[in-house]
């Protein structure tokens, strides 16, 4: 696959995707192109998804206006968040959403929002299988990818809902920037297992 001729593509065991994949928070001003994204799409739907029910939809912006937009619509709501909330948000909040400069989907060409239109418990868990499916096959094809989070409040205002093309009855429950990576950085650390019991 590619993404604006960058042919971007390993061979990675699965277990070895899981264990090298993080997220990127800085990419090259290159755009997928449609096998890629289709790619990516099919690898999302093959998640498991409780009843059969199926309930993920997929909305992939590349209007480069239109992202930025939504990021400095999305900034605004979460300056005026963090102002009545103190959160901890792993340095993340509020110093770099109040620099103009400072795109929170860090400058990537392809945002693939995953909606839903009945929000349940199952539902809202079978769209971020979707998401983790579609972040392992970008990893494997050699993209970056990272859940912008910080976006939700925004894509699911009605501006947001028009700006992404969406109907108004779908919710946006995993926003995913995909690209082609500045740099290919070391995964982050994570804890050991938390074991609570392991009875036998």
């Amino acid at each position: 696959m590619s993404a604006n001729g960058i042919t971007t593509e390993t061979d990675l065991s699965l277990l070895d995707g899981i264990n090298q994949r993080r997220s990127v928070r800085s990419y090259l001003p290159a755009v997928l192109d449609d096998a890629g994204i289709r790619a990516l799409l099919q690898a999302a739907v093959r998640a498991p998804t409780a009843v059969h029910q199926e309930p993920w939809a997929f909305a992939i912006l590349q209007d480069e206006t239109i992202l930025r937009r939504l990021s400095d619509r999305a900034k605004i709501s979460l300056v005026a968040l963090a102002a009545h909330h103190t959160t901890d948000r792993g340095g993340h909040l509020p110093d770099a959403f109040l620099r103009p400069d400072f795109n929170i989907f860090h400058d990537a060409g392809t945002l693939i929002a995953i909606c839903t239109r009945l929000v349940s418990d199952f539902t809202v868990a079978d769209c971020w299988l979707a998401a983790e499916n579609l972040m392992l096959a970008a990893h494997a094809m050699g993209f970056g990818t990272c859940v912008i989070g910080s976006a939700v409040g925004a894509l699911n205002t009605p501006e947001g809902k028009e700006d992404l093309g969406i109907p108004a009855d779908y919710t946006v429950v995993a926003p995913i920037v995909v690209g082609v990576p500045r740099d290919r950085g070391a995964p982050t650390a994570r804890k050991a297992p938390n074991i609570l019991a392991w009875k036998r």
